[in-house]
């Protein structure tokens, strides 16, 4: 299911379109489908990469896949991430860095095994995949203690898509 409200019903089985449909719907029901396609490719690249995929912190956290409605081209503002995940003004978000979510998780230090390499290559894949199909990346941070963080950028099709996890710090 999509965080798109516009777009929340067409995950239900499609129904075929009666031939009076006008062009100008059939016309957006196609790039509505180039759009989708764009989310899959991005989707199928980075699931496979997610798996048991922990963000280390004093809780080591799984990394999801994200999706989020807000698609204009400027950046996103702290109050429209609060908007999109329905959290009251109360909760504390701030915009982070996009450099300060990698760096805990592409250097290998000199005391790691081989689970903890692997998983640097791992992050290091994602990353990869990320910036090459995601403009505009930012990171937000939600909460104080146990803090959601999102990485959010912009598909060429406008779409919002990323990874978010939870960090903890006390």
């Amino acid at each position: 299911m999509t965080n798109n409200p516009a777009k929340r019903n067409t995950d239900a089985a499609a129904t075929p379109e009666p031939a009076s449909t006008p062009a100008s719907a059939v016309a957006q029901t196609s790039t509505e489908a180039t759009d989708d396609k764009a989310l899959v490719s991005l989707k199928e690249a980075v699931d496979p990469l997610l798996t048991d995929l922990l963000y280390p912190s004093e809780s080591d956290e799984p990394v999801t896949f994200v999706t989020c409605y807000l698609a204009q081209e400027a950046p996103l503002a702290e109050v429209q991430i609060k908007e999109w995940q329905m959290v009251p003004p109360s909760v504390y978000v701030e915009e982070g860095s996009v450099d300060d979510f990698w760096a805990p998780v592409l250097t290998d230090e000199d005391w790691y095994g081989d689970d903890e390499k692997t998983r640097t290559a791992t992050f290091r894949k994602l990353k990869a995949i990320l910036d090459a199909q995601l403009t505009g990346q930012q990171v937000f941070r939600q909460g104080k203690t146990e803090i959601t963080v999102y990485l959010l950028g912009r598909l060429t099709n406008g779409t919002r898509a990323g990874i978010q996890t939870t960090v903890v710090e006390s």
